[in-house]
């Protein structure tokens, strides 16, 4: 069980806001374009449209905002007092400059410090670790994490592999010190980069100037190598998953839903049958949304809210390139 500090503070999500594009993708339009049919599709991903953020200029600072913005309301708070804004993405804005700043200054975050996060589709653990240390410290009060990704601006739409999996969207959640007993209770994450190479977008970055050859090359897309990545998201986050319930000692009963990362519908089944949990209890928005990376697991939030009880035990995982992984143990802190 992860520790808590001296002063024994315990971080807890009190608010949750997203936002998705009107603009959607259908199996039906792949279809179309590719060899491909809405079955075969349905059948291996669970997907059946993913969102598409359309407009010159809009970024993913544009779905960050709006989902910050929307907890902001929610929470009916003031700007000036969140203490630090994290966004985990791995499609920022800019090459250069980070994404997270340019979305406090659109909140009007005025007293935040911001700095972006990259962890591909474990962004959103990665990005709660973080918050709730800052959170446990006490240093700060408030940390807004935002899961966002405009995927659609790393596909090739040519490609079956990866055109039919990824969507845009954001995810943001409000990060305090819990005023119960509930919260952040345990973690338990992991990376390794002998599999980077599996799923990647490979031009852009230090190793891989963009040149034109690059550009000629395609390297500018996402790629990935199916089956291996299937395999080990497969054993990984089932792993994860199964270490974080076993060592919290809960019982399937215990475990109110399963919120995993939307990655693929047979990845999701096989983590929740490693815990022997009722497929009642996974919550999935897949078909809707494809996989939006970094805003899938705040989104999953964003869908279910109504459905979520202070005290709810919920367990968090997933897989992305780098390789990273993880699972996490959250009881909810309101109704």
């Amino acid at each position: 069980m992860k520790g808590n500090s001296s002063k024994n503070i315990k971080a807890a999500i009190t608010a949750v806001g997203g936002f998705v594009p009107n603009d959607f993708i259908s199996n039906q339009d792949l279809e179309k374009v590719l060899d491909t049919t809405d079955e075969w599709i349905t059948t291996r991903t669970g997907i059946k449209k993913r969102r598409i953020l359309k407009g010159q200029g809009k970024g993913t600072s544009y779905l960050a905002i709006k989902a910050a913005e929307d907890v902001i309301t929610k929470r009916n708070i003031d700007p000036d007092t969140i203490d630090l804004v994290i966004v985990a993405t791995i499609t920022p804005d800019y090459k250069g400059a980070a994404t997270a700043p340019s979305v406090a200054s659109a909140i009007k975050a005025n007293n935040a410090y911001a700095f972006d996060l990259s962890a591909a589709c474990s962004g959103f653990l990665y990005g709660m670790s973080t918050a709730t240390s800052y959170i446990e410290s006490g240093r700060y009060k408030k940390v807004l994490l935002i899961g966002a990704d405009k995927m659609s601006s790393v596909v090739d739409y040519t490609r079956r592999e990866t055109s039919i999996l990824f969507g845009d969207g954001a995810g943001a959640v409000l990060v305090e010190p819990s005023k119960n007993e509930f919260g952040w209770e345990d973690e338990y994450l992991r990376s390794d980069g002998i599999g980077a190479e599996w799923l990647m977008v490979k031009g852009g970055g230090s190793m891989y100037p963009m040149t034109q050859e690059a550009l000629d090359s395609g390297w500018h897309y996402i790629t990935q190598d199916g089956k291996t990545v299937f395999k080990a998201a497969v054993s990984e986050m089932a792993s994860a998953t199964e270490e974080i319930v076993n060592r919290n000692n809960l019982n399937p009963e215990d475990i109110k839903f399963l919120m995993p990362h939307q990655a693929n519908k047979r990845i999701i089944d096989a983590a929740a049958e490693k815990i022997n949990l009722d497929k009642n209890k996974v919550l999935m928005n897949i078909s809707e949304y494809g996989n939006t990376t970094a805003a899938t697991i705040p989104l999953l939030m964003f869908d279910y809210e109504s459905k979520l009880s202070k005290g709810d035990k919920l367990i968090l995982t997933a897989f992305g390139a780098g390789l990273t992984w993880g699972a996490a143990y959250l009881t909810w802190a309101y109704d």
